[in-house]
Parts: C-alpha cells; sequence; structure tokens
C-alpha cells in the first residue's frame, strides 16, 4: 500500500451561486520515500490538494491515508493534531505534542543550524531576508520529525539564486529524513529535481 494514498477526491467551492468543482475523482498515490511535484497552472486546485492532503479541509468525496492511517476517518481534533505537525513556529509544535520542555530547544536549534541558520538564532522573523524565512518553515515542517513533507510553492517568492539554493535544501533534508514529500510547484528546476512530476488539470492528475 502507497505510503500517501488519495483515492476519488472531489472538492468543489461555491462562487456566486454557481458551484465550481476543482477536483473531480482526483486519485494521488506516493511511496514511501519519494518526493512528487505536482505542477499546474495558476488556480487549477494545486494547493486545493495539498489542504486535503495535510488535513486542513476535507474533501467533498474520496478518501486520504497516511501511512495506512484514514486521515479523512479522524475526528476533527485528531485531524488538527496531525495539522499541529506541520504547522506552527519551530518550537510550538513541540509544545503541543507534549515534547518535554528540555528537548523542545536543542531539537529546534538543530534544525535551524541543518538549515543554515545557525547565527540567527536570536533573529525574529522580520530581521531575515526571504531565503532566510523559507528555511525556518522548512525547519519548522521538520521539528516533529514528520514523515511525510508538503510543500506549497516552496520557492514562489525568491530569486533564481535563492531559489536554487531552497530547492537544494529540501532535496537534502528529504534524503536527511528519509521523509516523503509532495511539493506543489511553477519551479521547473525543483520539479526536475523530484523523482516523479504530475500535471494537474481538468481536476486529474496525470504525469507531466
Amino acid at each position: 500500500m502507497p505510503f500517501l494514498d488519495a483515492t476519488g477526491l472531489v472538492k468543489s467551492y461555491t462562487v456566486g451561486g454557481l458551484i465550481l468543482t476543482i477536483l473531480r475523482n482526483l486519485d494521488l498515490h506516493v511511496e514511501r520515500g519519494e518526493m512528487v511535484a505536482i505542477v499546474g497552472a495558476s488556480g487549477v486546485g494545486k494547493s486545493t490538494l495539498l489542504h486535503l492532503l495535510g488535513g486542513l479541509d476535507r474533501p467533498d468525496r474520496g478518501t486520504v491515508s497516511v501511512d495506512g492511517h484514514e486521515l479523512t476517518a479522524l475526528p476533527d481534533a485528531d485531524v488538527v493534531a496531525f495539522r499541529n505537525r506541520h504547522v506552527e513556529n519551530v518550537e510550538m509544535p513541540m509544545r503541543i505534542a507534549r515534547v518535554a520542555p528540555r528537548e523542545v530547544r536543542p531539537r529546534a536549534e538543530d534544525l535551524l543550524r541543518r538549515v543554515g541558520l545557525g547565527e540567527r538564532l536570536t533573529h525574529r522573523p522580520g530581521m531575515l531576508s526571504g531565503g532566510e524565512q523559507q528555511r525556518v518553515a522548512v525547519a519548522r515542517a521538520l521539528v516533529m520529525r514528520p514523515a511525510l513533507l508538503l510543500a506549497d510553492e516552496p520557492t514562489g517568492d525568491l530569486d533564481e539564486q535563492t531559489g536554487e539554493a531552497l530547492h537544494g535544501l529540501l532535496r537534502e533534508m528529504h534524503e536527511a529524513f528519509g521523509l516523503t514529500s509532495v511539493m506543489a510547484t511553477h519551479n521547473p528546476r525543483l520539479s526536475a529535481a523530484c523523482d516523479r512530476v504530475l500535471r494537474l488539470e481538468a481536476g486529474h492528475l496525470a504525469p507531466a
């Protein structure tokens, strides 16, 4: 069974009294350790898909399973607990998960050093460059040592050189932590670095 298994996903929104269907019986199967890129035009539903995969939203129909656990069958409180492993600042997810306080700061500081921010541990977000803030986001996503990493346009607002450095970091972290990763991106270099590239179009995924 795939590590990430999304089957028959349907998602619609009502806009101006009209029903707009974004995903139409979409299937996505990702093996453990794979890094998969999702590409497609703006507004086609890449972010919607990632929201469903990460428990930020629920599909109208279909199922999402991660490592054999059906996320779409969980009660809201358990979905929130799952989501808190992927969103928050570098230390907060561990506090929510009741990691012992003595472990919180060392683990957070270790990750910040691993993403190249060892000299910036005391800086506030406003004092960091765009690339540095994106590195913090990578550390934040990894602080609970999740098995699944979801990234929505991780290099979207960065210049070419900074974007290159970030997608190199993402690949490095993917391999170092033994992750399974799904990334929505417009960056052809980032998608080319992935194991597989899928295009989202007309509510369905197909090999790009």
